[in-house]
C-alpha cells in the first residue's frame, strides 16, 4: 500500500503506478494507493520489479509530491521439482566387476532459489535396479552393488533414478530418469566342443587341398573374446586345420593324397583354445578343449600307376624296325588287381614312329629313325584297365648317332688359278661338315680322287685339321687352251664305318696381276677363243635386232588379216555372241519343273500327259497319230521361233544380225519311258525285265539282252 503526505482522504487526490509491469502485472487503487498483482507470479521467471508511484491532484492534474521508486522481490517457494539433465542414460560396465565399480553419475536441477531454504536441495535414491546397483545420495553416482554379475546370465538392466527436493523430507518435490546398464563382455568363458569324437568318411580319389570336415566349438563369450585357434595336435603331414573367420569353425583340409591300400583310417587329436585371454580370471589351461576326430577312407577305383613318373630310353638310328627300345611299367593300385593294357597316344606320334606291345609295355620301333632328321621323339603312352580307367606318361626317345652321313665341302666349291702362277702354289683352302655328330668331334681326310692323279694340273694337301689346301702342279696355264679345270676331292671321315664322298672342286683360269689379283676370269675366254674382235660382236647383234623386227611385223600382219575375216564362216563355226535360253530341272522324276507347253499354242497344247514312272497305256501307238504329233509339234516350234525372230528384228537393244539364239526343245518324252538305272527301285538281280519283250521290235535287243540272262541263270 503506497500513501502520500499531501492525502488528507478527502478523495482529492489520485494515485499514479509506473515501471516495469505496471497496468498489466501490477495494479494500484488511485484512490487509497493500494497496490495488487493481477496474477500468479512466478521468481524462477522474474525475481524482482522496479515500479515508480506519485499523487496527482485530481482537480489540478498537478503532482502533489514527486515520483517514489522502489522495488518489488518475489519470494521463492519450493514449486519446481528436480528435473534430470537426461533421460535416459545409457551406461555400461564390465561383468564380473567388482563391487562399487562405478557405472555412471546421473545430475538433476531445481530452479527454485537454492539460497531459500532446501527448496533446491536435492537428494538421489534408487527406485528400481536393487540388488545389483547402487546410488550415492548427495552425488548421484551409480555404482555396482553386486559380486560376479555375468553378462551370459543376464546382460541388460534397466535402473530408475529419483531425485527429489527439500533435502529428501517430506513433501518434497521429485523427479525421475532411467538408466539403461549393459554388461560388456570379457573372457570368462572357455571355448568347448559339443562332442568329444567327430568322424568324416572321404574318398580316396579327393584332391589335396580339399575340404575333409568341419568343427564348430562353442564359446558363451562375444566378439574378440570368443575368437578361436585349432590345432591338430598329432604329428602329421596328412591333414591341416584352420580357422574359418565369419563362422569360428575349425575346416580340416587335405594336404597329401590318400591311399585306401595304404591306410584306410586316421585318427586326429584337435584343440581349440581362445585367441585372446585375459589372465586377471583364468589360467591358460582352462580355455582350451579337446576332441577326437576320426577320418576314414574310401576305396576308389583308381587308373593305373606308373611305376616313374618318366621314361627316358635310347636307340641307335641304324636300329631294325622291331627292335624294342625300352618297356614302360604300370599297376592297378586297387586291391583287385586288374590286368593293366598299353597303348601309344597317337596324337603324339602322328607318323607312327613306335608302338608298343599292349601285354608287356614294351615299346619297339615301327618305322626307320634318322637323328639328322630329329634327335628326340617325345611319346606319350596310356595305360588302361577293364574299366576304361587310365593314365598317362611321358616318355622321351633319344636316337643316337651312327656313322651314316659322308662329308662333304663346306661352303666353297669354285677357286681360281691365274695364268702366270707357279708349281706348288696354293691356290684355295677346302673345309669339310658333316651331319654326324661323333662323340670324340669330327676328323676328316682329304685327298684326291686317284682317277684324276695321273697328269694332274693340281694336287690336294692335306692339312691334318680338317683342311686342305689345293696346290697347282705345274706352272704356266693359258685360258685359250682351257678355261676350266675340274679337280676331284675325296673326303673321308675318321668313324667306323668310314664314310667318304668325292667332290668336285670348280677351278677356273683367270689373268691377273703381278700381285695375284684376279683381273678377268674365263667369260672373256670363249671370245677370244672364236677370235671376233668388237666390231664383228656388234654386226652380230645388229642382225640379231633385224630379225626380231620382221618377226615381230609379220605376226602383227598375220593378226589383223584375221581380224577381217567374218566372224561365222559356216553354219557349224559359231563362236560368239550365242544367246541361251535354258531352264535347268529337278532330274528325271521331276516332270513338272519346266512345261514346253509354255512355248507353244496353247491352243494345241495336250491335255494329257504320260507319266514317266509307269508303263505307259498304250505300247503301239498308230504311224498316222505319231506322224501328226511330230507335225503338230514341229509346227508349235516353227511358230514360237518365228515370233523371236521377229521380236529381236525389231528390238533396237537386241544383238547385231550375226547373232544365234538357241531355244532347247525336249519333246515330249519317249512313250518307253526312262531307262535310267538310277530310277531302279531294286537291285539288278531282284529286277524283272520280262515286259521288255512286250514293248515291240525296238526293245527286241535290251529284251535279248536282259531276259535271255534271266532264263540262263534260271
Amino acid at each position: 500500500m503506497l500513501h502520500s503526505d499531501k492525502d488528507r482522504e478527502d478523495g482529492n487526490v489520485r494515485y499514479v503506478l509506473t515501471g516495469e509491469g505496471a497496468g498489466t502485472i501490477f495494479v494500484i487503487d488511485e484512490n487509497s494507493g493500494d497496490l495488487h498483482a493481477t496474477r500468479r507470479l512466478d521468481r524462477e521467471e522474474k525475481a524482482s520489479y522496479t515500479l515508480s508511484a506519485k499523487a496527482v491532484d485530481k482537480l489540478t492534474g498537478r503532482d502533489l509530491e514527486g515520483p517514489s521508486q522502489f522495488t518489488i522481490k518475489i519470494h521463492d517457494i519450493n514449486d519446481n521439482e528436480p528435473k534430470f539433465t537426461k533421460d535416459p542414460y545409457i551406461a555400461s560396465v564390465q561383468e564380473m566387476a567388482d563391487v562399487g565399480t562405478f557405472v555412471v553419475q546421473v545430475t538433476a536441477t531445481d530452479a527454485d532459489d537454492s539460497t531459500y531454504g532446501n527448496s533446491a536441495k536435492v537428494v538421489y535414491s534408487i527406485l528400481q535396479g536393487q540388488p545389483y546397483f547402487s546410488v550415492e545420495p548427495e552425488t548421484g553416482i551409480i555404482r555396482t552393488a553386486l559380486p560376479n554379475m555375468n553378462r551370459e546370465v543376464r546382460e541388460h538392466y534397466q535402473v530408475v533414478i529419483q531425485a527429489k527436493d527439500m533435502a529428501g523430507q517430506m513433501g518434497g518435490l521429485s523427479g525421475t530418469t532411467t538408466v539403461n546398464i549393459t554388461l560388456l563382455d570379457i573372457n570368462n568363458n572357455p571355448p568347448r566342443f559339443p562332442q568329444g569324437v567327430y568322424q568324416f568318411t572321404v574318398p580316396e580319389s579327393l584332391e589335396p587341398g580339399s575340404t575333409i570336415g568341419m568343427l564348430k566349438a562353442t564359446d558363451a563369450d562375444t566378439g574378440k573374446n570368443a575368437e578361436m585357434e585349432y590345432t591338430i595336435m598329432d604329428d602329421q603331414d596328412m591333414f591341416q586345420i584352420s580357422t574359418k573367420g565369419i563362422t569360428q569353425e575349425g575346416v580340416i583340409t587335405l594336404t597329401k593324397t590318400l591311399d585306401y591300400e595304404k591306410r584306410k583310417t586316421y585318427t586326429l587329436r584337435v584343440q581349440v583354445e581362445n585367441v585372446y585371454l585375459d589372465p586377471r580370471f583364468h589360467s591358460r589351461e582352462s580355455f582350451r578343449d579337446t576332441a577326437t576326430v576320426k577320418v576314414l577312407v574310401e576305396d576308389v577305383d583308381e587308373p593305373p600307376v606308373f611305376k616313374r613318373p618318366a621314361y627316358i630310353m635310347e636307340v641307335k638310328e641304324n636300329a631294325e624296325i622291331g627292335t624294342i627300345i625300352g618297356s614302360v611299367s604300370a599297376v592297378d593300385p586297387d586291391s583287385s588287381r586288374n590286368i593293366v593294357k598299353y597303348l601309344i597316344d597317337w596324337r603324339t606320334d602322328m607318323d607312327h614312329v613306335f608302338n608298343i606291345h599292349p601285354n608287356n609295355g614294351s615299346v619297339y620301333i615301327s618305322r626307320p629313325l634318322d637323328r639328322e632328321e630329329q634327335a628326340w621323339h617325345n611319346i606319350s603312352v596310356q595305360a588302361t584297365e577293364n574299366n576304361s580307367l587310365m593314365s598317362h606318361v611321358p616318355v622321351y626317345v633319344r636316337v643316337l648317332d651312327v656313322n651314316d652321313n659322308a662329308p662333304t665341302f663346306d661352303n666353297v666349291d669354285e677357286a681360281f688359278v691365274c695364268e702366270n702362277a707357279k708349281a706348288g702354289q696354293r691356290i684355295q683352302t677346302v673345309s669339310a661338315s658333316d651331319a654326324d655328330q661323333p662323340a670324340g668331334g669330327h676328323r676328316f681326310f682329304f685327298s684326291l680322287a686317284p682317277e684324276a692323279s695321273v697328269n694332274a694340273n693340281f694336287t690336294v694337301r692335306d692339312n691334318k685339321d680338317n683342311t686342305a689346301s689345293v696346290v697347282t702342279v705345274r706352272s704356266g696355264y693359258s685360258r685359250v687352251q682351257k678355261s676350266v679345270y675340274l679337280v676331284p676331292v675325296v673326303i673321308a671321315d675318321g668313324d667306323s664305318p668310314v664314310q667318304s664322298s668325292t667332290n668336285t672342286l670348280t677351278v677356273r683360269v683367270c689373268s691377273c696381276d703381278r700381285d695375284g689379283n684376279m683381273k678377268q676370269c674365263n667369260s672373256e675366254a670363249f671370245t677370244l677363243a672364236a677370235g671376233l674382235s668388237t666390231g664383228a660382236l656388234v654386226a652380230i647383234l645388229l642382225c640379231v635386232i633385224i630379225l626380231l623386227m620382221i618377226v615381230v611385223l609379220f605376226t602383227a600382219l598375220r593378226s589383223q588379216r584375221e581380224k577381217m575375216e567374218p566372224l561365222i564362216i559356216s553354219k557349224e563355226d559359231v563362236r560368239d555372241n550365242v544367246v541361251s535360253y535354258n531352264d535347268e530341272g529337278g532330274g528325271e522324276e521331276d516332270t513338272q519343273a519346266f512345261d514346253i507347253g509354255t512355248l507353244r499354242n496353247p491352243e494345241v497344247i495336250e491335255d494329257t500327259k504320260h507319266r514317266r514312272d509307269i508303263i505307259p497305256d498304250s505300247l503301239y501307238p498308230s504311224t498316222r497319230r505319231l506322224a501328226a504329233t511330230a507335225a503338230r509339234d514341229n509346227t508349235d516350234v516353227q511358230d514360237f521361233i518365228a515370233q523371236r525372230l521377229q521380236e529381236n528384228d525389231s528390238d533396237p537393244a537386241a544383238p547385231p544380225y550375226d547373232s544365234l539364239a538357241t531355244y532347247a526343245y525336249e519333246g515330249s518324252g519317249s512313250v518307253a519311258e526312262s531307262l535310267s538305272s538310277l530310277e531302279s527301285v531294286s537291285s539288278e538281280g531282284l529286277q524283272d525285265y520280262n515286259y521288255l519283250s512286250e514293248w515291240g521290235p525296238r526293245f527286241k535287243k535290251l529284251a535279248d539282252m536282259y531276259g535271255g540272262e534271266e532264263s540262263e541263270d534260271s
